[in-house]
């Protein structure tokens, strides 16, 4: 099946992230996500498919891009490179990793093939296409084996697992789906309450990533 190819930080240390009061979050926030339709089916995938990789936690509090980087690449690549040469690499700063463009051009370094592009989610909430094109993403590419990278603004009221009480601007790798409950899995460097490797909704997921984007 051919894809369809449209172009359409946390902790080790807490003090460390990038955040954001509440009032002031972007990142689709207001959405009720048990009202959303859901994504348009894909023809020919698989019920539900998981990806083995190898879990780093992320080794600073703002290193969750090369973090998520590397477990993405750990999915086609056994040896993958450490956090730190992906850090070099991305760049990343103390700031954390600007654009999800920067991890994009990361992947396509370690991963063969040239697969990952960059995919814009700036409509907050996202459109139905934008949320058509991102379960069709997930499914298409952990069907193929390759693990997504997804930047995402989460506020105080629209959390994953774990995460403190503010707006975490964060990456994490998407590592599975179950299309019979509409979940993905998430594999988390941030390891907030311990929580590494999570499922989530994907409506959930749609809402976090504005206006943000992914690596697919």
């Amino acid at each position: 099946m051919r894809r369809l190819r449209t172009a359409v930080v946390a902790a080790l240390a807490v003090s460390a992230l990038i955040t954001a009061p509440a009032a002031a979050a972007q990142g689709g926030n207001a959405v009720d996500v048990n009202s959303l339709a859901p994504p348009a089916k894909v023809e020919g995938v698989k019920a539900a498919a998981e990806l083995n990789i190898q879990y780093q936690i992320q080794e600073t509090g703002y290193w969750c891009g090369p973090a998520a980087t590397r477990i993405a690449i750990s999915a086609k690549n056994g040896n993958p490179p450490s956090q730190q040469q992906l850090a070099n690499e991305l760049p990343t700063s103390t700031n954390g990793t600007d654009w999800i463009g920067q991890v994009t051009r990361v992947l396509n370094n370690h991963v063969a093939g040239g697969w990952y592009e960059t995919k814009e989610m700036p409509n907050d909430p996202p459109t139905q296409a934008q949320r058509d094109l991102l379960w069709r993403d997930i499914v298409l590419d952990i069907d193929k084996g390759y693990a997504i990278v997804a930047n995402i603004v989460a506020p105080a009221n629209n959390h994953p697992p774990g995460y403190p009480n503010y707006t975490i601007y964060h990456y994490f790798t998407i590592i599975g789906y179950d299309s019979g409950n509409m979940t993905v899995k998430i594999a988390d460097p941030a390891n907030f309450g311990g929580n590494q490797i999570y499922w989530l909704t994907f409506n959930q997921l749609a809402t976090l990533i504005p206006p943000k984007g992914y690596s697919a």
